[in-house]
């Protein structure tokens, strides 16, 4: 009997194990490239086995342009590019969250407020 357990709870370990095994884990690098010059330019770029994507150039610590790639768990290609310089890190992509328009009775406000100046009172000091 106890064999039988034994041999039913391998079975059920080993199930358990197949149905939680992630296919990325044996991903590899199929491509891969760097070049770094002294005046601080590079760019690289590289690419693995479960379709990951990345590439970049730019000059260190100032500016850089670049993008990568995968796929989603639905098996749908996510692409993003980005450029990230003195105006922060700026990324562009079909998957990215986008805000909701601006209501017009919010622009229609904002365009008065540019239109019609504050009106400061001058301050009366008491002598």
């Amino acid at each position: 009997m106890f064999r039988y357990l034994l041999v039913a709870s391998a079975f059920l370990a080993c199930a358990y194990a197949a149905s939680n095994y992630n296919q990325d884990a044996g991903a590899y690098i199929t491509k891969s490239a760097a070049d770094i010059q002294p005046d601080g330019h590079y760019n690289y770029a590289y690419e693995t086995s479960n379709g990951i994507a990345a590439q970049e150039s730019g000059l260190g610590g100032y500016q850089a342009n670049g993008g990568y790639s995968y796929y989603s768990p639905e098996g749908e290609l996510v692409q993003i590019q980005y450029v990230a310089d003195e105006n922060g890190f700026q990324p562009q992509g079909a998957l990215l969250p986008t805000p909701p328009p601006i209501p017009a009775a919010i622009l229609k406000s904002l365009e008065y407020i540019r239109t019609h100046p504050q009106y400061v009172e001058p301050a009366y000091h008491r002598g």
